[in-house]
């Protein structure tokens, strides 16, 4: 079975407004509702693409109920932790003349909610594989993919995490199965200006050598570069 864990799911209002002006009354010409967060993303796909896997993670209030509906819609199964405080988070993206996003803060997750997710990750076993991506809420701790990884370590789980710069670099010497940097992320980490996909792969090979067994370098309208030990695709 495959999971994905997204630490902070919400739900995405995406409006469009004409000429917005700050002070003034602006009505939207068009507006949408969706399921946001990268690992709901990924269990979404893995949907339209045929195939199961159960979303994780915290939810809470009206919103996390609706979060969960939609999952449901979506085409995949959830299994949630239900936190008392607070409600989880929609954030307003608005297209106008120029692009805005505001996100919500989300619940207040406990670290008896954390314990809860401990418990449920808990239940995987060999071959089972684990997307653990997007952003960490403030009130978890910073080092939460490291203690996933560690507490699943040689149970034979496949690891899978997209995440920026210091939440990567922190799981290398753990050996994941899969990372997924952008090409804009990579140039972060290692603190240059890539051209071209031999710059990519080269710098996916350092990343290689740190520890991780596979990457794919997402390049957004150039596609992607997947690396491996043998080869690159």
């Amino acid at each position: 079975m495959i999971y994905t864990v997204t630490f902070n799911p919400a739900l995405d209002y995406v409006i469009s407004v004409d000429h917005f002006t700050p002070g003034k009354i602006n009505r939207t010409v068009s507006e949408n509702m969706i399921c946001g967060g990268k690992g709901i993303n990924v269990s979404a796909l893995l949907a339209n693409l045929g195939y199961e896997s159960t979303a994780l993670g915290f939810v809470a209030g009206f919103t996390g109920a609706e979060i969960e509906k939609r999952a449901k819609e979506l085409g995949f199964a959830s299994d949630f932790i239900h936190v008392k405080k607070g409600m989880s988070r929609i954030n307003v993206k608005m297209k106008s003349d120029e692009e805005t996003e505001i996100n919500g803060m989300g619940p207040d997750i406990q670290q008896e909610d954390v314990d809860a997710l401990f418990e449920k990750l808990d239940g995987l076993k060999e071959g089972d594989v684990l997307v653990l991506s997007g952003s960490i809420p403030s009130m978890i701790s910073h080092h939460i993919y490291e203690e996933i990884m560690k507490r699943l370590e040689d149970r034979g789980v496949r690891m899978v995490v997209d995440a920026e710069k210091d939440l990567l670099l922190d799981v290398l010497p753990l050996k994941p199965f899969l990372i997924k940097p952008n090409n804009h992320e990579l140039e972060a980490i290692f603190n240059v200006k890539l051209n071209g996909l031999a710059d990519v792969e080269k710098y996916a090979r350092e990343i290689l050598a740190k520890g991780a067994q596979n990457v794919i370098i997402s390049m957004a309208g150039d596609g992607a570069l997947l690396v491996t030990p043998e080869a690159a695709y």
